[in-house]
C-alpha cells in the first residue's frame, strides 16, 4: 500500500511549498523508493489553460496534454516521475465531476455535500494517481495557505486519510515562514505558532515543519517551535534561502529528513548521500566558469514564474556548458519604441519564447529581425517560432504583409494559420494540439546535429500553424524545415542557414529539461551564445 505525505502551507503564500515537496521526492528517490507527486489547486477553474500568466504563472504541460500548475515542473525537474493529468486536481475539476454525476442521477436523490461527497471524490482522485503511478510514496502538495476558506476541502480530504489509512502510512508536512524582524533584531516564531494552530483546528496534527527564514534557527528557536507546535525537536527543519534551489534537497538530506520521513513510515531503504546531485547539479551551478547573457524577449515579463520552466532550462543549460546564464528580461512592447541595437547591447543570445495575443508581437519581430541580420544566436519556442515565420516572409520573401490569422484573420499572406481541426472549436479551455507528438528531423541539418537522432517527442500548447502553401517561398530563400510532424505533415523546426545559430521550434522543450540532463536546444544555445559574446557598446 502506498503511503501518503500532505505538504501545506501557511502565513503566507509564496512559500515554496512546490520545490519542498519537489525536494522530498528527489531524498526519498536517492532511497531508492518510488515517488509520485500530485497538486491540489483550490480554484475553481477547471485548469490553468485559460488563466493570465499574471495571474498564475505559467502553464506546465505534461507528456499526456494536461494543463497543470507550474508546480508539477519542479516535481519533475526534481524527480525521474514524469507527471500525468492525475497528477493535478483543482476544485472545478471536482465539483464539476460531482455536480455531473447528480445530473445523471447516480446520486439516487441524495442531497450532496462539501463532505463526504466533495472530500471523497479528492480522495478517489489522489488514490488514482497513487495507483496510476504505482508509487511507494506519494507526495500531495496542497495549494494556498492555511486558513483560506477555498482549501478547506483539500485540507479536510487530507485529514480523513489519516482514519482510512492509518497514521502510521499517512504523514504531514507544513510549510511556515520564521521571520527576522531587522529593527528589533529577532526571530519570531508567532506566526508559525498561528499557522499551525489553525491547521490543528481544522484537524490535522504536522509531524514535520519546514521552517522558512533568512537566518539560522538556534537550539532555542527550534526548541520553543516544537514545544508550542507540538511537533518533534528533530522534526523542526530549517529551510533558509539559498543561491540554487537545487541546493534545498541537500539542506534537506543534511538535517536527516529522509530518516524522519522513513521512521515515520516504519520503512528500511539503502542509504544516500546525493553526491551526484552535489557534484553535478549544485557545485556546477553555484561556481561555473564562465557567464553568458541571454535576452529573454517576452510578453509577460514582469512575473518570472510567467517563463519558469524556460528560467529553469536556461540554467540547466548553464549547468551543462559551465556557465553563469544571466537573463535580461526585454518587453516585447519596449522594442517596438526603442532601437534594438541599444536594447539588445552586450547580449549573447536572444531567445523568444510562446504566448498568445497581438500585444508586443512587432516587438518580438523585431528582435528576431536584430538576430537574423547581425548573427546573435537565437532561439524561438512557439510563437517564438512563428514570429520567425513572419519575419523572415516579411524581410526576406517580400511578403510585406504576412501575418498569423490570429492577429489578423484575413491577412494577404497567412503564413501562420489556424490548425483545421481547430476551426469548429468553440470552447478555449483544454482543446489546443497539447502533449507529447513525434517529430521527424531532417539529416544533415542543425536539429539533427544537436539531437542526434532521427525521431524525436516533444510537448505542444498551440492552435496555429505554419501554413504549407508557402513553403516552397521559404526554401527558396534559406530556410530549412527540418523537423515536421509526419502523420500530418506539420512544420515543428525551422532553421537559417549561414547562421552561427538561428532554430525556432512550435513545442515546448522547456518542460523536458532536467538540471543533470539540460535539454540539447538550450544546450547547444547556450553553447553558440558563449562563443559569440559580443563587445559593448560604448
Amino acid at each position: 500500500m502506498a503511503k501518503y505525505i500532505f505538504v501545506t502551507g501557511g502565513v503566507i503564500s509564496s512559500l515554496g511549498k512546490g520545490i519542498t515537496s519537489a525536494s522530498i521526492g528527489r531524498i526519498l528517490e536517492s532511497r531508492g523508493l518510488k515517488v509520485s507527486l500530485m497538486k491540489c489547486d483550490p480554484y475553481i477553474n477547471v485548469d490553468p489553460g485559460t488563466m493570465n500568466p499574471y495571474q498564475h504563472g505559467e502553464v506546465y504541460v505534461t507528456e499526456d496534454g494536461a494543463e497543470t500548475d507550474l508546480d508539477l515542473g519542479h516535481y519533475e525537474r526534481f524527480t525521474h516521475t514524469e507527471g500525468t493529468r492525475f497528477n493535478n486536481v483543482t476544485t472545478g475539476q471536482v465539483y464539476n465531476t460531482v455536480i455531473s454525476r447528480e445530473r445523471r442521477g447516480d446520486y439516487l436523490g441524495k442531497t450532496i455535500q462539501v463532505i463526504p461527497h466533495i472530500t471523497n471524490e479528492i480522495k478517489d482522485r489522489v488514490k488514482k494517481a497513487a495507483k496510476s503511478s504505482g508509487a511507494e510514496i506519494v507526495l500531495v502538495e496542497i495549494g494556498g495557505t492555511v486558513g483560506d476558506i477555498e482549501s478547506l476541502p483539500f485540507l479536510e480530504a487530507a485529514r480523513q486519510f489519516s482514519q482510512d489509512f492509518g497514521k502510521d502510512n499517512v504523514l504531514y508536512v507544513h510549510v511556515t515562514l520564521v521571520p527576522y524582524i531587522k529593527c528589533a533584531e529577532e526571530i519570531k516564531t508567532k506566526p508559525t505558532q498561528h499557522s499551525v494552530g489553525t491547521l490543528r483546528e481544522i484537524g490535522i496534527q504536522p509531524d514535520i515543519l519546514i521552517c522558512r527564514t533568512e537566518r539560522p534557527l538556534s537550539a532555542e528557536i527550534k526548541e520553543k517551535i516544537s514545544l508550542f507546535c507540538n511537533v518533534q525537536k528533530e522534526a523542526v527543519i530549517e529551510a533558509r534561502d539559498v543561491a540554487s534551489i537545487y541546493q534545498i534537497p541537500i539542506i534537506f538530506k543534511e538535517q536527516v529528513l529522509d530518516e524522519i520521513i522513513l521512521s515515520h513510515f516504519k520503512l528500511i531503504s539503502k542509504s544516500s548521500e546525493l553526491k551526484d546531485w552535489e557534484r553535478n547539479v549544485v557545485e556546477k551551478a553555484l561556481h561555473p566558469k564562465h557567464t553568458v547573457t541571454i535576452a529573454l524577449v517576452g510578453k509577460y515579463t514582469g512575473l518570472q514564474d510567467a517563463y519558469k520552466s524556460i528560467h529553469e532550462s536556461l540554467a540547466h543549460a548553464g549547468i551543462a556548458n559551465d556557465a553563469r546564464v544571466e537573463i535580461k528580461k526585454v518587453d516585447s512592447e519596449d522594442i517596438e519604441k526603442h532601437s534594438a541595437e541599444k536594447v539588445f547591447n552586450g547580449v549573447s543570445g536572444i531567445l523568444v519564447p510562446g504566448g498568445f495575443g497581438y500585444r508586443g508581437i512587432e516587438g518580438k519581430i523585431k528582435a528576431i529581425r536584430y538576430a537574423r541580420e547581425n548573427k546573435v544566436p537565437f532561439l524561438g519556442l512557439c510563437l517564438g517560432m512563428q514570429c520567425a515565420v513572419i519575419e523572415f516572409a516579411r524581410a526576406a520573401c517580400g511578403l510585406h504583409e504576412a501575418n498569423s490569422t490570429e492577429f489578423k484573420p484575413k491577412a494577404k499572406h497567412p503564413v501562420i494559420s489556424l490548425i483545421a481541426e481547430q476551426r469548429k472549436i468553440k470552447d478555449m479551455g483544454g482543446t489546443m494540439r497539447l502533449g507529447a507528438y513525434p517529430c521527424r528531423i531532417k539529416k544533415n541539418s542543425l536539429a539533427y546535429k544537436i539531437y542526434g537522432r532521427i525521431l524525436i517527442r516533444e510537448r505542444h500548447r498551440h492552435r496555429y500553424e505554419f501554413n504549407n502553401k508557402y513553403r516552397a517561398a521559404f526554401q527558396k530563400k534559406g530556410i530549412v524545415f527540418s523537423g515536421i510532424y509526419p502523420q500530418k505533415n506539420l512544420v515543428e523546426i525551422i532553421e537559417l542557414k549561414n547562421h552561427p545559430y538561428f532554430i525556432a521550434v512550435q513545442f515546448h522543450p522547456e518542460f523536458k529539461s532536467r538540471p543533470d540532463k539540460a535539454h540539447p536546444l538550450f544546450r547547444e544555445f547556450i553553447r553558440s551564445a558563449l562563443s559569440h559574446q559580443p563587445s559593448a557598446i560604448s
